[in-house]
C-alpha cells in the first residue's frame, strides 16, 4: 500500500461496501422513477436523503476512527444506523 493510502486511512473493503450501500439507496428512488409513477422524488426529497445518508456514513467512518474499542464503536454505529432508519421511516410515512 504506497504512503498516500496509509495517510488517508486506506481503503477497506467494508468501507467500499458501505459507502456502494449508501449509493445504491440514494440512486434506488432514482431508478424506481423510471417504471412507476408512485415513486415521484423531488430534488429536495433527493437533498433531504443524501445530506441524511451521507451525514449518517461520515459519523459512522468517525465513530470506527475515534473508538478504539470494537464493542463500543459497534453500539454507536448500531445505533446511528436505527437514528438514520427512524428518521427515514418519519420523512416517509410519518410514523409518529
Amino acid at each position: 500500500m504506497s504512503m498516500a493510502a496509509k495517510r488517508a486511512g486506506g481503503t477497506h473493503p467494508l468501507r467500499l461496501v458501505g459507502w456502494g450501500l449508501l449509493a445504491l439507496a440514494l440512486s434506488a428512488p432514482l431508478v424506481a422513477m423510471q417504471f412507476t409513477r408512485e415513486v415521484a422524488w423531488t430534488a429536495s426529497d433527493f437533498l433531504f436523503a443524501g445530506v441524511l445518508l451521507v451525514g449518517a456514513g461520515a459519523l459512522i467512518e468517525l465513530t470506527l476512527a475515534l473508538i478504539k474499542r470494537r464493542s463500543l464503536a459497534l453500539a454507536v454505529c448500531a445505533a446511528v444506523v436505527l437514528a438514520v432508519l427512524l428518521i427515514w421511516a418519519e420523512g416517509a410515512v410519518g410514523v409518529f
